[in-house]
C-alpha cells in the first residue's frame, strides 16, 4: 500500500481552483520542497471541517489558541495524486494529535469484537496526515471558509444562485 505521510506539515490547507460553480476542491500538504496534492468533493470538505472542530470540541481544545490565518493560494504546481474516495479520522491521545488519512478507495472496517479493523486493498494510495490541535482547528477554519466562498444561496429554497439567477421551485417555477 503507498503510504505518503506528513507528521505535522507546514502547511495542510483545503483550497479551489476556479470560478464559484465550477471549482475544483483540493487538499493540500507541504513539508519543505515536498508537496501533496488531493482532489475531492466540497462537501467531503465540509464534513471533514465540521468533524474536526466536533472532534477538538470534544477533546477540550479551544479556540483560545490559535494559528495566524493562512490564507494564502495553494502551493504550485497543482497536480493531485489521487481522487479521495473515502476519509478518515482519529485523535491519538498518547501523543495529543489529530490524524486525517486520505483514500483513494473505499474502507471496509471489520469488527473484531474489542476493536474495528480497517482493511485496505494492498495497492491502495493513503495520504496520512498528523497534526497538533491548534493546527487542525486552523485546517477547519480555512476550510469551512472555503467552501462556504462559493455562490450564495436563494433565500427561498438554499440552492446555490448563478450569476443569471435559477428557477427556484419555492416560487413555483419562477426565475430568481
Amino acid at each position: 500500500m503507498p503510504l505518503i505521510e506528513y507528521d505535522e506539515p507546514e502547511r495542510f490547507i483545503a483550497g479551489t481552483v476556479g470560478e464559484p460553480g465550477q471549482r475544483t476542491f483540493f487538499l493540500q500538504a507541504v513539508q519543505g520542497p515536498r508537496i501533496t496534492t488531493v482532489s475531492l468533493e466540497k462537501e467531503q470538505v465540509a464534513v471533514l471541517a465540521e468533524r474536526l472542530n466536533d472532534l477538538l470540541d470534544e477533546i477540550g481544545q479551544s479556540d483560545e489558541q490559535v494559528l495566524p490565518p493562512d490564507n494564502d493560494p495553494l502551493s504550485t504546481p497543482i497536480e493531485d495524486e489521487f481522487r479521495v474516495s473515502t476519509l478518515s479520522l482519529a485523535w491519538v491521545a498518547e501523543v495529543q494529535r489529530v490524524v486525517i488519512e486520505c483514500h483513494d478507495r473505499d474502507v471496509q472496517l471489520e469488527d473484531s469484537g474489542d476493536e474495528v479493523v480497517e482493511l485496505t486493498e494492498p495497492d491502495a494510495t493513503v495520504l496520512r496526515i498528523v497534526l497538533s490541535p491548534i493546527a487542525a482547528r486552523e485546517f477547519a477554519r480555512r476550510g469551512l471558509a472555503t467552501v462556504a466562498s462559493g455562490r450564495p444561496p436563494c433565500p427561498f429554497c438554499g440552492a446555490p444562485l448563478e450569476a443569471s439567477g435559477h428557477i427556484c421551485p419555492r416560487a413555483n417555477g419562477y426565475r430568481r
